[in-house]
């Protein structure tokens, strides 16, 4: 048997391996589970609906989350305070809401997209 210490990001382990074993792979006993490659970053998420032209009016995510459900279309007239995207964040389900009367020119987001804080969403004319 061999004894080896290894630094796994920032944790240190004690590792035994035995020579010679039956199934011919090392035995460690404190298995590591292999670091997960990182993510690369969503490429932006293209208009489901129609949008030709952005409004000037955005509508950003107040807190990072997933896109929940998408309450106004484009062309829809909205309300100051009216629900446009639901978006979820921690088993919350949080209205983003128009900022004064309008109508949608974009929807810049899809059900089921992350979103992170400040993220535009949606905009209005």
């Amino acid at each position: 048997m061999k004894n080896y210490t290894i630094t796994v990001n920032g944790s240190v382990y004690d590792v035994v391996v035995e020579e010679g074993a039956t199934s011919g792979a090392p035995v460690a006993a404190a298995p590591v589970a292999p670091k997960a490659a990182p993510k690369a970053a969503p490429a932006p998420a293209a208009a489901p609906a129609a949008s030709g032209a952005a409004g000037s009016v955005k509508i950003e995510a107040g807190a990072a989350g997933k896109v929940f459900k998408i309450e106004a279309n484009v062309g829809q007239a909205v309300k100051k305070g009216d629900a446009v995207v639901i978006v979820e964040a921690m088993k919350m389900e949080i209205p983003v809401v128009a900022p004064q009367d309008g109508t949608v020119a974009s929807i810049n987001v899809a059900v089921g997209d992350a979103v992170e804080a400040g993220a535009l969403l949606a905009t209005l004319n």
